[in-house]
């Protein structure tokens, strides 16, 4: 049995891959009539697109058709004040579908997005995302950092109610705003009731869950509630008081063939610019140092 063919060839490798000779992979590249990126000076080969290339004109069923087809240019999962600023400000045409991070994840299994935004805690190894990833059995896809980023309870500005810790959630009187189900905010938020003896259903709840960070500190400035879990950012935004209890990794989930998409690509390099710091330093409760670092690679 041949050796595995890596998910991205070298000149070499494409050239056995298509049984030419690899001068003509030097012909094809240079007439820009096979898929290819140029990465530290070398052409790299992603196999998922030239698998798709070889299909162009060939006559094959649907669902074989499906799957080699690049996915929408759409970011799934978890909504993240900078990442919506970056896609903004970037111009790196990506839409943003923001469902929460298991809506997310399964948006991505499901090729309906090119990435997937996420913070997935797990209680047993403390960690992030990887444990959620993988039980997705995705064979060709990495976790990108975007940021570490505060969580904690966002309250009114001068903190009316005198919320200090999780604890103050249940007592009588605190409306509490949740986030909706599968978010990563509310799989945090659940964990630490149920590590200070809380049982949701005794919380005050008295507006629907907030779909994502902008509505729930809308909701605490309106007065429509005392307090809910959410990124520092979004108390800044809103002028509201903050009490930080955790800090979590939020990453980008994408496919190897899609990382090298223009619109990823023109997205991170934005993230290395002195304006994408800038910016995160101004939102408040965000640790970019590692933006952009691969945390995980399927096999």
């Amino acid at each position: 049995m041949g050796e595995a063919v890596p998910e991205l060839m070298n000149t070499r490798e494409v050239a056995e891959y298509l049984r030419i000779k690899e001068r003509k992979v030097y012909d094809l590249v240079r007439n820009k009539r096979i898929p290819c990126t140029r990465v530290t000076g070398k052409w790299h080969f992603p196999k998922r697109l030239i698998d798709a290339w070889l299909a162009e004109g060939t006559d094959i069923p649907g669902a074989v058709e499906r799957r080699v087809a690049s996915p929408p240019s759409v970011i799934s999962g978890s909504h993240d004040p900078l990442l919506e600023w970056s896609v903004r400000q970037s111009d790196c045409d990506l839409a943003l579908l923001s469902g929460g991070s298991l809506d997310g994840l399964r948006r991505f299994a499901d090729g309906e997005a090119m990435v997937c935004a996420l913070h997935v805690f797990d209680p047993e190894s403390g960690g992030y995302n990887v444990p959620a990833v993988k039980n997705l059995a995705v064979s060709d896809a990495v976790l990108i950092e975007w940021a570490h980023r505060e969580q904690g309870l966002v309250v009114a500005r001068g903190n009316p109610v005198g919320i200090t810790g999780v604890a103050d959630v249940a007592a009588r009187g605190v409306r509490v705003i949740q986030r909706q189900d599968g978010a990563g905010s509310r799989i945090l938020f659940d964990h630490l009731l149920s590590e200070n003896g809380i049982n949701p259903a005794d919380l005050e709840l008295p507006v629907e869950p907030a779909r994502n960070e902008t509505d729930l500190g809308l909701a605490i400035s309106e007065g429509k509630a005392d307090v809910g879990l959410a990124v520092r950012a979004a108390a800044h935004a809103f002028g509201l008081d903050f009490v930080p209890l955790h800090r979590e990794r939020c990453d980008l989930l994408v496919r190897r063939r899609d990382y090298f998409e223009p619109m990823v690509q023109k997205l991170l390099a934005f993230s290395r610019s002195p304006g994408f710091s800038a910016r995160a330093a101004e939102m408040g409760g965000y640790d970019v140092a590692g933006t952009g670092r691969v945390v995980w690679n399927s096999a």
